[in-house]
């Protein structure tokens, strides 16, 4: 299951080890092909942490990252940013970028 985050508990909950958060808005057609691929990411990556936030109901952490389209994936890897990804991608290009950062 992919966890949804809020502006509150994002920086506790994406501070350790490598995590993926994907910003999304419910309005937005790309961000339903993506949340999927996701979900599907979620339940087969144990050593990757999923979450989302929708940016809405969440203003002040997309603006923090400078997110200005989504979807936005942000991969995290012990709290520092090491990858910014816009626009729709599918399992296997997601693998390729993870896989660079789990040991």
């Amino acid at each position: 299951m992919v966890e949804a985050l809020t502006d509150k508990n994002f920086e506790a909950e994406t501070n350790e080890g490598v995590v993926l958060t994907d910003f999304w808005a419910t309005w937005c057609g790309p961000c339903r092909m993506q949340s999927p691929v996701i979900e599907e990411l979620a339940q087969t990556n144990d050593k990757v942490k999923f979450v989302k936030m929708d940016v809405d109901a969440n203003p002040e952490t997309p603006a923090k990252f400078g997110i200005m389209a989504i979807p936005t994936l942000i991969v995290k890897k012990d709290g520092k940013v090491v990858e910014t990804i816009t626009g729709f991608h599918n399992k296997e290009q997601l693998n390729q970028t993870l896989a660079q950062y789990i040991d």
